[in-house]
């Protein structure tokens, strides 16, 4: 195994715009042109010591937490410390993310044979057994459920941490609040995976410790979401939409707190079982 070495992170990019001014037609035959912002999307290809893994669609921003927390969630490398550089080359609508990372994540990878052509919708493309959808992965710690009041109006308090929605649009959002309440770190894409790589990348990068914590994605939640919050060991998860059946009966087994907040409704705690049966 390589020795572990400090996270380098380099780009000869220039920085990325976010979003991009368009113009429109008001209707049908109307010759007035009005000016909107829109989300702007790349191409992303990431490279793992110099092999060709995966070509995701992502918002060109925070790529750098994005290829971490990709990296983290998708169990390619199991700490941030197995990933030794970053590089991001490239401009406009396609980048390339040079990534060196542990011999023994490395043939780990190889051993797997996993292609990930992504897309923003889907985070199984090319997944070719169903272990590699299915993971064995620990039952997490019990972990008590957050307090009411930090979920209170939260889906107006994360406003603030939603400047591109704010903008124009088109985007999800993923938050972490930390152990004492407080809104600590925020992280938009037009892909709700894309959106929570990028947390999971920025926290990891920052030594954040998510121990009490909470996620919160503005996204459906979905298996994969699950996973990528287990791996990054946060003890709960929050949604602004409702999770699936498979999401909800995962979190149960594994002892992951999870949520749901409707628009007009009272949360609903769908994790831990007993919980949610006292409700």
């Amino acid at each position: 195994m390589s020795t572990p070495r400090h996270l380098n992170i380099a780009s000869d990019s220039n920085t990325p715009t976010e979003a991009s001014q368009r113009y429109y037609f008001q209707a049908l035959g109307e010759t007035q042109r009005e000016p909107v912002d829109l989300a702007e999307e790349c191409a992303l290809a990431i490279a793992y010591n110099g092999i060709s893994q995966a070509v995701m669609m992502v918002s060109p921003a925070d790529l750098e937490d994005f290829v971490v927390g990709f990296s983290l969630g998708s169990g390619i490398v199991e700490d941030v410390s197995e990933i030794y550089d970053i590089h991001i080359s490239g401009a406009g609508s396609g980048r390339q993310a040079d990534v060196e990372i542990a011999s023994r994540a490395f043939w780990k990878l190889k051993e797997q044979r996993r292609q990930l052509p992504g897309n923003a919708s889907c985070g199984l493309c090319g997944v070719e057994a169903l272990e590699q959808a299915l993971p064995h992965l620990p039952v997490m710690p019990v972990a008590p459920l957050p307090p009411a009041h930090w979920l209170h109006d939260l889906r107006q308090r994360i406003a603030e941490f939603q400047p591109l929605a704010q903008t124009c649009g088109a985007v999800h959002a993923a938050l972490f609040i930390d152990a004492q309440g407080e809104i600590r770190l925020g992280r938009e894409d037009i892909g709700r995976h894309n959106a929570l790589d990028k947390l999971i990348g920025a926290l990891s990068r920052m030594k954040q410790n998510v121990s009490g914590g909470v996620a919160v994605v503005t996204s459906r939640c979905s298996l994969e979401l699950i996973h990528k919050v287990q791996r990054a060991g946060i003890p709960t998860l929050v949604s602004f939409s409702s999770p699936t059946g498979l999401a909800a009966q995962w979190a149960q087994r594994h002892n992951l707190n999870l949520i749901h907040i409707p628009h007009r409704s009272p949360p609903r705690v769908f994790s831990p079982l007993q919980a949610n049966a006292q409700t």
